[in-house]
């Protein structure tokens, strides 16, 4: 299972799992790191559920978030 960069930019924030399949990370590694407050990115704790805002990861992914001027309607 893959999650693509067209993907990233459809949502404003997504859940730790996909954000830890765009990171190469297993369920294990991100959990624990999003506990101990060390994901390398930002992690929003709302619940038992943790978000991972969109901007911060693709940041992290060397991607811009906004959607190249070439995929936008005109």
């Amino acid at each position: 299972m893959s999650v693509t960069i067209s993907q990233l930019r459809a949502t404003a924030s997504v859940d730790l799992m996909t954000a830890a399949l765009a990171l190469g990370l297993g369920r294990t590694k991100a959990y624990d790191l999003a506990r101990r407050d060390q994901f390398p990115c930002r992690v929003i704790r709302i619940g038992e559920t943790y978000r991972v805002p969109t901007a911060g990861l693709l940041e992290l992914l060397g991607v811009t978030a906004e959607t190249p001027a070439a995929a936008r309607p005109a």
